[in-house]
């Protein structure tokens, strides 16, 4: 494999993020509610990019890390999609204008970016001075697949973090345009933007420790971990506006979430059997003769994985909705 040479790193880096200032402008400079054409189209661009990107690292670089960055993309995109169902909430629960969602969600992007960026140098320095934080990242990631599995309450994470946040901040109980602070009977409060500001970022950190350890499994470059997550963010603002109401529908997408997490802890622990193996225990030798997992297959189970839990959510929709419909349709 050929090595990616720095300046090729810095100078991909500063026109990814310039695309994405430009991004972030246009949205400051024009809130607005998007056309699904207006989406799609975005979408469109920024797929089209990423595919674009891979081929210039396939040719600077090889085929190795071309094929980690389409795997570690393809990785984030899938449990970025699962920070949808959290953006939902919290716009619900705050009743943010849809002309000003559009700035949220950009805000929560970058707010994502900059936790995600201190994870990755957090992560490369305890990898490449203990190789053993492999099976910690691969223990995490198994409980996280675990959790993904279990019936929960939705709204318990974000409403513990709204009643954190409005004991330290006074907060107005209406929107004064987009603006942080408003004056109510002579006195400066913060709006519920400021609020809605804070749980987002607050809740992009906690996704950043799942995500950050998961990408880790696929690729140990620092630079190809941060490309693979600016894209995967990249298109989540206008991936919100396009499926809308079709993200209620996906009722088994945290099962296929939950699979991938679980294959990629499997696919951490054995890494870490082959990069820090814990010979003072009896037989351990044994669990060496295990192959690592290929990049090829990773992707599979990736694409698998969330191919069969949209399928399945959109061909057998669970009890609770059938039987909404037919208490519907019958009355």
């Amino acid at each position: 494999m050929g090595e990616l040479h720095l300046g090729f790193e810095i100078a991909a880096l500063v026109v990814l993020v310039a695309i994405l200032l430009v991004d972030l402008l246009l949205v400051v400079k024009r809130p607005h509610l998007p056309s699904m054409k207006e989406c799609a189209a975005w979408i469109g661009f920024y797929v089209s990019l990423a595919l674009i990107f891979a081929v210039v690292l396939f040719f600077v670089g090889g085929i190795a890390p071309a094929s980690e960055f389409v795997t570690g993309w393809l990785l984030e995109y899938s449990l970025s999609v699962d920070n949808l169902f959290v953006f939902i909430v919290i716009m619900g629960k705050f009743a943010v204008p849809k002309k000003y969602q559009q700035e949220v969600l950009m805000v929560g992007i970058i707010i994502a970016l900059i936790a995600r960026a201190l994870f990755i140098v957090a992560g490369a320095v305890l990898i490449n001075n203990f190789a053993w934080i492999f099976y910690i990242f691969g223990l995490f990631l198994l409980w996280t697949a675990w959790k993904q599995t279990q019936e929960e309450d939705e709204d318990s994470g974000d409403s513990f973090i709204m009643r954190g946040v409005r004991k330290l901040f006074p907060v107005s109980d209406h929107y004064d345009g987009n603006n942080l602070r408003t004056i109510v009977n002579g006195k400066k409060l913060f709006t519920p933007m400021l609020l809605v500001f804070i749980t987002i970022g607050l809740t992009d950190v906690m996704f950043a420790l799942d995500s950050i350890p998961a990408i880790f499994a696929v690729t140990q470059s620092p630079f190809l971990v941060f490309t693979a997550n600016l894209f995967a963010l990249m298109g989540l603002r206008q991936l919100y506006f396009l499926l809308g109401g079709l993200l209620e529908r996906l009722a088994y997408l945290h099962y296929g979430i939950a699979a991938i997490l679980g294959f990629i802890g499997i696919k951490l622990m054995i890494h870490a059997i082959h990069e820090a193996p814990l010979d003072f225990i009896p037989g351990f030798s044994a669990l060496e003769k295990i192959p690592e997992v290929p990049i090829w297959l990773s992707l599979t189970v990736i694409v698998v994985a969330m191919g069969a839990a949209v399928a399945a959510s959109l061909l057998i929709p669970p009890k609770s909705s059938r039987n909404r419909v037919e208490s519907g349709s019958s009355s």
